[in-house]
């Protein structure tokens, strides 16, 4: 008998707490009946909120989901600092911050506004020397990291909820730490602090409100692999380039019909997409990422 095709498409997963996204990619290839399945960008056991998962052919594109700026929720409890910079980790200070007031936390989250360099912290998957740094600090290693440019969009600072307590909405770049803004936070007003109640509520223009629970997942709920890719500018291509296209064929930018840096979803007239391209040499563009044979435009 043939081979049946698996599902392609991507997941809007809202995660729940205590889910790893290791877990929720295991859920996932369970109720979709592929093992070609992965998400676009970790969010912590803890967190909650928006997981995008690509499907078949969509694993390819992951790269290209992690562009968008992403927005998170959360609270900023002033007074105490933990070792995980949220919740989940052992209290290692305390500062009696009473005297703190709403301008002063916005005073320092304006600061934090732009471009700047973000330390990751120990508790974080980035990899030194091979190895992940939450590795390195579950053995009780600590080591020198680099700080890495990071844009912050947005950091608004709501009336605190308690004493201490103030709720935060922020827009930043891919690689942000929102935890580790909070740790600063404290530290800028001569204190500490941690991130409590971590929720991601977009990327880029998906947002929870049209994500659903892991358990909800099936094929019915995918977007197609064009819509995956609805926040870069895409080229819709007549017959003729799209078979080039399917072949992998370096193209000239005007014959492609690509303006402005790229990267390019490329989709035929019937709006299924076929590939994305990327700026190559100046006045061509070559594939990184071709989704259709020959024998298919």
């Amino acid at each position: 008998m043939p081979r049946v095709p698996g599902p392609d498409g991507l997941a809007l997963i809202d995660k729940a707490a205590a889910w790893t996204s290791h877990d929720v990619v295991a859920k996932a290839r369970g109720l979709l009946g592929t093992r070609k399945v992965g998400h676009s960008g970790t969010l912590d056991p803890d967190a909650t909120g928006l997981l995008l998962l690509g499907v078949g052919k969509v694993t390819r594109l992951l790269r290209y989901l992690g562009l968008p700026a992403k927005t998170y929720t959360g609270v900023i409890v002033l007074g105490t600092a933990t070792s995980t910079l949220d919740a989940s980790g052992e209290v290692t200070g305390t500062w009696d911050m009473r005297t703190v007031g709403i301008d002063d936390v916005r005073a320092a989250a304006a600061d934090l506004t732009g471009e700047i360099l973000q330390m990751p912290p120990m508790v974080s998957a980035v990899q030194v020397g091979g190895r992940r740094l939450h590795e390195l600090a579950r053995a009780g290693i600590e080591v020198e990291r680099v700080a890495r440019p990071v844009t912050v969009h947005q950091f608004e600072v709501g009336e605190p909820q308690s004493e201490g307590c103030y709720p935060i909405v922020v827009t930043c770049s891919s690689g942000t730490y929102v935890r580790s803004l909070a740790a600063d936070i404290g530290t800028a007003l001569q204190g500490g602090a941690h991130l409590h109640d971590l929720r991601r509520t977009a990327i880029g223009s998906f947002t929870v409100d049209d994500a659903v629970p892991v358990e909800s997942l099936a094929p019915d709920r995918l977007l197609t692999p064009a819509e995956a890719l609805r926040d870069l500018a895409a080229i819709v291509v007549p017959p003729a380039v799209a078979t080039d296209v399917s072949h992998g064929r370096v193209l000239e930018l005007e014959r492609l019909g690509a303006t402005g840096e790229g990267p390019w979803p490329v989709v035929g007239e019937d709006g299924a997409l076929l590939a994305v391209y990327e700026a190559h040499r100046g006045h061509t563009a070559k594939p990184s990422v071709v989704l259709v044979s020959p024998d298919e435009t």
